[in-house]
């Protein structure tokens, strides 16, 4: 059997001085030292890490990042150190930090049309960008495609998030989440969300698969987990990740209603009830009535047009001819009017929070 080890490897100007750092100030084990009348080399290990410090290493300084869940219990709350060798020591947080910028507010339309570039992404899907300033970093949201149907390279893994949707736009997709259940088959015009850190994984893919994805905050952290197994057991579809339960929505099961758009009518995914009005996320299609004049007060309100075509208007704006694969953003106090609907019209929206008022007339 093949036994493999790896090391990091540092230069030192001063091993003497760092024997004594690394082994009493930052806890590791010396495993190896040489030559014994005049060491130039010593080897390290501890905290997952193996270090070979070379007094003969001619590269510029070292740096050390260590993350503990005890940042002011570990080397006395220190959080940057310098070593007698010249390795620079930074200490953090074991877990990456969960920052949720606060929202800069625009109006944004992003037309398919337009032919923004389609980028190769994780496991080999492309995203298209569909807020393109994003907000200020408060949300990123994607159109996802696999143009070749099959298997998908994906592992087990989660995020550290706020809020994350996904929804089938078109095809079907194969997934598996921690504590529900064997894998199930996403169909297009059902979603999910992925509560905080819960574990997935994306298995299999119809040819064309399209799915839209929503993430709060725009940068997130994207963690593998080695150690799950999925399915695993024993079931526990009622836990909380965060303080959010997992959804999977099917389109069939659900029922219409009056929107709170005028002349629209929606089916509720009931996401803001497992989320506890973290986010709403209704599929809406043209009802009775006209169409008036609304604003809203929510902090963000995206959509995205899956079928059909309209006509967003705008206070102070030229109308825009909407078809689907587009997208917009709408701020808050910002009067707008869905005008020239088609009767296939079908639109996706989120809305964070999802409580939030609807002043109808201009």
């Amino acid at each position: 059997m093949t036994e493999i080890c790896a090391e990091v490897c540092l230069p030192t100007h001063d091993l003497r001085g760092d024997i004594g750092f690394f082994n009493k100030v930052l806890g590791m084990r010396m495993d190896m030292i040489y030559p014994a009348d005049d060491p130039a080399v010593a080897v390290f290990s501890g905290h997952g890490l193996s270090v070979r410090l070379d007094a003969g290493l001619d590269v510029g300084a070292g740096q050390l990042l260590i993350r503990t869940d005890d940042v002011e219990g570990f080397v006395d709350g220190e959080r940057a150190l310098t070593s007698p060798g010249g390795t620079q020591v930074a200490i953090e947080e074991l877990d990456e930090p969960f920052v949720m910028p606060e929202t800069v507010h625009s109006f944004v339309v992003r037309r398919l049309a337009d032919q923004a570039p389609w980028v190769i992404g994780r496991a080999g899907m492309h995203y298209r960008d569909l807020i393109p300033d994003r907000l200020g970093g408060s949300i990123i949201a994607s159109h996802i495609r696999i143009p070749d149907g099959g298997p998908v390279p994906d592992m087990v893994h989660y995020h550290t998030v706020g809020f994350q949707l996904i929804f089938c736009y078109r095809g079907w997709v194969d997934l598996v989440y921690e504590d529900q259940g064997e894998p199930f088959r996403l169909y297009a015009g059902n979603c999910v969300i992925q509560p905080p850190q819960i574990r997935h994984r994306v298995l299999y893919a119809s040819d064309n698969i399209e799915v839209i994805e929503i993430g709060v905050p725009a940068e997130h952290v994207t963690t593998i987990d080695h150690d799950m197994q999925l399915p695993n057991g024993p079931n526990n579809p009622t836990r909380e990740f965060n303080g959010q339960r997992f959804v999977h929505h099917k389109a069939d099961e659900a029922t219409w209603k009056p929107f709170r758009v005028p002349g629209l009518q929606s089916r509720d995914t009931t996401i803001a009830e497992h989320t506890g009005d973290v986010a709403g996320v209704h599929v809406i299609r043209v009802g009775e009535g006209a169409k008036d004049w609304t604003k809203h007060t929510t902090d963000i309100l995206f959509t995205f047009v899956m079928e059909g075509t309209m006509t967003l208007e705008g206070e102070g704006r030229d109308p825009y001819p909407l078809e689907a694969g587009d997208a917009f953003v709408i701020p808050p106090d910002m009067k707008t009017r869905y005008a020239n609907s088609s009767a296939d019209l079908e639109l996706l929206e989120v809305s964070l929070p999802a409580g939030f008022d609807t002043i109808v007339g201009k």
